[in-house]
């Protein structure tokens, strides 16, 4: 029994029409639209929900202004999800309903997050990848890599939050949900993914010298190098403001673009972490920004001139052509 992944979340937000722009630049399906509340897609059906910060069945946020009001994690079966309720009915808030015609189970974590699972939603997705090559395979023959010019995410592939406790809100994903580590920041920082074997991590729980508590990022897997790059070059031609990017991460070898999302905290494109089984044994590591980003880019690539933002724009010439 483990968790597959995250099925969906929601946001509280102030500005929707604002909200509605910017997810369908960023490359989502809008499935669902009503006056108070959006609903987006994923490729694989993933959902981001973007609801009125006053919308009254929300739940309650963890910080004032736009932010994540909630995940909810996708299981197996209706077995594994009575489990999980099971494991979780003593906690705090526990809820048992029907939420769009499907029994979803949930409680808040240790960090006023309200946590929620229910039998993934989510469908089995065939994309085309890039194949690279390298002096030891060779495995692209013949052609081109690919050049998008914008992207498509698959899915939500991991959330951050600021966390008043660490130790504890870890504590509660390993012995509730069945987390595991990946890597550690120790008394600082928890990578955690939701099951042995998969992905480097689906929650990153960071707790900040003042205690503050809410949203750092989301992340959207897409399917490989090149996609981070074409979709945050057209999300950047949107007129969208990079936090940071692109750039790349030692520490689950992933490729990152990170820009500001009106909805709340940062919003991030990846490809290429690490695939971890039961047999890895998490590091600890000293906070630091080498460790943080091997390189990045500060202020993001101009979407129109393709180079780092406030440069000179290209010519005509050739870079190794004398004046």
């Amino acid at each position: 029994m483990s968790i597959l992944g995250i099925d969906q979340i929601t946001y509280g937000a102030d500005e929707l029409a604002t909200s509605r722009r910017f997810f369908i630049d960023w490359g989502l399906t809008l499935a669902q639209e009503r006056a108070d509340e959006l609903v987006f897609e994923c490729l694989n059906g993933c959902r981001v929900v973007v609801a009125a910060s006053t919308k009254a069945d929300l739940p309650p946020p963890i910080e004032s202004g736009p932010t994540l009001r909630e995940v909810v994690w996708g299981v197996e079966s209706e077995q594994d999800l009575q489990r999980y309720a099971d494991a979780i009915r003593g906690n705090p808030d526990f809820v048992d309903a029907v939420v769009d015609g499907a029994r979803r189970i949930g409680c808040t974590d240790p960090n006023g997050l309200a946590v929620r699972l229910q039998v993934s939603r989510k469908r089995p997705v065939e994309v085309a990848c890039a194949a690279m090559n390298t002096w030891s395979a060779r495995p692209r023959v013949d052609r081109r890599s690919p050049v998008y010019e914008r992207a498509t995410p698959i899915e939500v592939g991991h959330v951050v939050f600021f966390v008043v406790d660490i130790e504890a809100t870890e504590r509660f994903y390993a012995s509730r949900l069945g987390f595991v580590a990946s890597d550690r920041y120790p008394g600082r920082g928890a990578f955690m993914r939701c099951a042995p074997s998969g992905g480097h991590h689906d929650l990153f729980l960071l707790q900040l010298p003042s205690g503050q508590r809410g949203l750092n990022h989301v992340a959207f897997t897409v399917r490989d190098i090149h996609e981070v790059f074409g979709g945050g070059l057209h999300v950047s031609r949107c007129g969208w403001e990079t936090q940071l990017g692109p750039g790349r991460h030692p520490i689950s070898s992933a490729y990152f673009w990170y820009f500001r999302n009106p909805a709340g905290g940062l919003i991030e494109y990846y490809a290429d972490e690490d695939e971890l089984t039961g047999n890895w044994q998490a590091r600890d590591f000293e906070p630091g920004p080498t460790v943080f980003a091997e390189w990045a880019i500060d202020g993001g690539i101009d979407g129109h001139t393709r180079r780092q933002r406030d440069v000179t724009p290209p010519g005509g010439r050739f870079l190794t052509e004398k004046t």
